[in-house]
């Protein structure tokens, strides 16, 4: 049946290595506390890399928002800078973008203060 002797395997050969491994005893809920464990430290990694970044982000930025005030300079999401005119409403915002243009514009869409590379190294100056 076989072209070479070498790939058939006599009776003798497989009886005795059938007997020489025991057979192992499964059971179902061995690998249970294991499976909990690596989803439990997953949980804490994915909380302590992705969530509680965003966490201290998001409240970095609704403190900032709430300190705005009128002359702050800020830059919108979309880029622009500006002056900030006056206040309208608690969720919207003047802000003057020179040459007489005027915006209302959502406080959720200002990115954050705006601060020029002179009052930057200023600032780096001032704390040495």
């Amino acid at each position: 049946m076989f072209i070479k002797s070498a790939f058939a395997a006599s009776e003798t050969a497989t009886e005795a290595t059938t007997a020489a491994v025991p057979a192992a005893a499964a059971t179902p809920g061995a690998a249970f506390p294991q499976t909990i464990m690596f989803t439990v430290v997953l949980v804490i990694l994915f909380y302590f890399l992705l969530i509680r970044p965003q966490q201290k982000r998001y409240k970095e930025h609704s403190d900032m928002l709430g300190k705005l005030g009128v002359g702050d300079t800020v830059v919108t999401q979309g880029g622009a800078i500006g002056k900030i005119d006056s206040m309208s409403s608690e969720k919207e915002v003047i802000v003057d973008f020179g040459n007489n243009i005027k915006m209302t514009v959502l406080r959720s869409s200002v990115m954050g203060k705006y601060e020029t590379e002179s009052k930057k190294t200023d600032k780096k100056t001032d704390k040495k």
